[in-house]
């Protein structure tokens, strides 16, 4: 409980709580309709382009959050079109775009000031650069994402499972998946600021996989999802603060403990 109130007193720290909490949450609900439709490295490819893209925002000067996220969600548009209007499918475009953009980054870093503190906090995350506009957005971002979950939850399941059974019955399933997308784009980019770049796509994957080693039904597995993310955020932010340890890398082992556990468990449960 002094721990909760310490934490809660710290301006910085409280903001960093609040925004990946929120961040967690979109990631999980999202995540386990990438997963099923199996763009589940899509987070990392746009991690990779957001990298690029506040690369050259930083190098001119400009917002990195006013460049990235029209820049990521252009991508995941792009994303989009290649898989399904072309011979590139899924993770070949995937990989088609991220390389290049990460690429494009490097290039631009090195040109620019080389290896700054900015560029290594959105590499790996700092909730030191985490401000009150990250977390204002974040939390829209939070309500918009289980908003939609909960309206369109139906049809957020027929356009997963099958887009075009979905088409027939009338849902614009293209619009959707579109929609998702763009609300993934958006969530990587203030993601970055907590896990960084290399990391955010395990809020996306982690969550998503470790509720299907329980649960069988949509339902369940994104109720789960959320629980897992939420509580594993929190329990990777305490030993992050407590132990001195990087907020994303903790956030991101205690996901994987929780996804061995669980496998562990599913596996026990089968067998008995």
């Amino acid at each position: 409980m002094d721990m909760v109130k310490e934490i809660l007193s710290r301006p910085i720290i409280a903001r960093a709580l609040i925004t990946g909490l929120a961040v967690a949450l979109c990631a999980s609900l999202l995540g386990v309709t990438l997963v099923l439709k199996r763009y589940a490295m899509i987070g990392d490819g746009l991690s990779h382009v957001g990298f690029g893209a506040l690369s050259v925002a930083m190098a001119l000067n400009f917002s990195p959050l006013y460049v990235s996220i029209p820049v990521v969600m252009l991508a995941a548009f792009l994303l989009l079109r290649l898989s399904d209007n072309s011979k590139i499918k899924g993770d070949a475009g995937i990989a088609l775009i991220s390389s290049t953009a990460l690429a494009a980054g490097v290039i631009v870093t090195a040109l620019n000031r080389g290896m700054n503190l900015d560029v290594y906090n959105y590499m790996f995350g700092s909730i030191l650069a985490i401000n009150r506009q990250d977390m204002y957005l974040s939390v829209i971002l939070s309500a918009a994402v289980m908003l939609l979950f909960v309206l369109f939850y139906n049809r957020i399941f027929a356009v997963t499972f099958d887009a075009d059974f979905a088409k027939a019955t009338g849902i614009n399933a293209d619009a959707y998946k579109l929609l998702i997308a763009l609300l993934t784009a958006v969530t990587v980019v203030v993601g970055m600021r907590i896990t960084g770049t290399l990391l955010i796509s395990s809020l996306i994957i982690f969550p998503a996989l470790t509720s299907m080693r329980v649960f069988k039904s949509f339902r369940g597995v994104m109720i789960c999802s959320t629980v897992v993310s939420a509580v594993c955020f929190l329990a990777g932010f305490i030993c992050s603060y407590t132990m001195e340890l990087p907020v994303g890398a903790s956030i991101v082992a205690v996901n994987a403990l929780a996804f061995a556990t669980l496998s562990a468990f599913g596996a026990v449960a089968k067998v008995s």
